[in-house]
């Protein structure tokens, strides 16, 4: 496994299928898009799940509900974790090349799927830029609209309940569109990053990190038996319903006509979190906070082996993929 971010796009993978074999992975997403789309359980499912165990993470972790991002030469000591995530969002915003030039950097930003807001203040702080964060947990979009209040932000940043697939804003409204580790929950990823390009400005940078499977090799029509089974049991406890390739991402950016399409493999960089994450759990207070937060929580922290699993073989990969919305 790498240990250090490749800013290379996946379009040359993607261009070694044949058309044949693209056709029927494309038509296998829209297939899963179609199938979990109908799910009425599935908001729901997601929704109760981050009702139970934000409190829990901010307990234990902070504001930040995201990995954190290691260099390859990192001494990891368990007090660098919140720093890591620190360096993820900074990671990023440099992989993605945003501008810190006052006439050029963000003014308004649309987090999708904030959490509790963590992404939205520190960009709101870094930028001075108008905030808007969605999620499907009342309970996170409350506690991120207080620690909004309490940290003198609330005229930055706002958070309300919404539906990345459906946003509620206008065309063309932000110059940063951000979705911090949230797109794996999305059934519909054609429609997912439809509603990220339409709600970018022109010139709008876009900026998906997300898990991802491996991109399939050329000749592959699918991913092995004992790979789809470890996706599998991830899914039903993380509320995971369709997973895609990073490949599979650049290609439906490509086909939304989206420039500067860039992607990388930051698995070796998140590799140290997952352990720590487990590690924390088994502590005492991660042990009566996750009691206290509910079976959604407890069956999410029991397939937290087949995360570290499945990073180990190559099954699972933390993505950046960015680009721009045309001027």
């Amino acid at each position: 496994m790498a240990t250090t971010a490749v800013g290379v796009s996946a379009t040359p993978m993607t261009e070694k299928l044949t058309a044949a074999d693209d056709d029927q992975q494309q038509q296998k997403l829209k297939k899963e898009s179609q199938s979990s789309t109908t799910n009425p359980q599935l908001k729901k499912g997601i929704a109760e799940f981050y009702d139970e165990s934000s409190g829990m993470w901010e307990n234990i972790w902070g504001e930040h509900m995201h990995h954190g991002y290691y260099n390859s030469d990192d001494v990891v000591e368990l007090s660098d974790h919140r720093s890591a995530q620190i360096r993820m969002i900074e990671q990023a915003l440099t992989f993605a090349s945003v501008s810190d030039d006052p006439e050029k950097k963000p003014k308004t930003i649309v987090d999708v799927g904030c959490g509790i807001g963590g992404s939205s203040r520190y960009l709101a702080r870094k930028y001075g830029a108008e905030c808007h964060g969605i999620t499907l947990s009342p309970v996170q979009a409350e506690r991120a609209n207080a620690l909004a209040a309490a940290q003198g932000l609330a005229d930055k940043v706002s958070f309300q309940v919404a539906d990345a697939l459906n946003q509620p804003f206008p065309d063309g409204k932000f110059d940063l569109v951000w979705s911090m580790e949230s797109g794996e929950h999305m059934p519909d990823k054609l429609k997912f990053v439809s509603e990220l390009t339409r709600v970018a400005a022109p010139g709008a940078t876009i900026i998906i990190v997300t898990w991802c499977h491996r991109d399939l090799n050329p000749g592959e029509k699918s991913l092995r038996p004992e790979e789809e089974k470890i996706l599998n049991k991830i899914c039903s406890s993380f509320y995971l319903p369709a997973w895609c390739s990073t490949a599979d991402y650049v290609k439906l950016l490509e086909s939304l006509s989206l420039q500067d399409i860039k992607s990388a493999d930051w698995s070796g960089n998140v590799a140290p979190f997952w352990p720590a994450v487990i590690k924390t759990a088994l502590s005492w207070k991660g042990i009566t906070s996750l009691l206290r937060s509910g079976w959604k929580s407890i069956r999410g922290a029991m397939v937290m082996p087949l995360m570290i699993e499945g990073f180990k073989k190559d099954v699972i990969k933390f993505s950046i993929i960015t680009c721009k919305k045309p001027e």
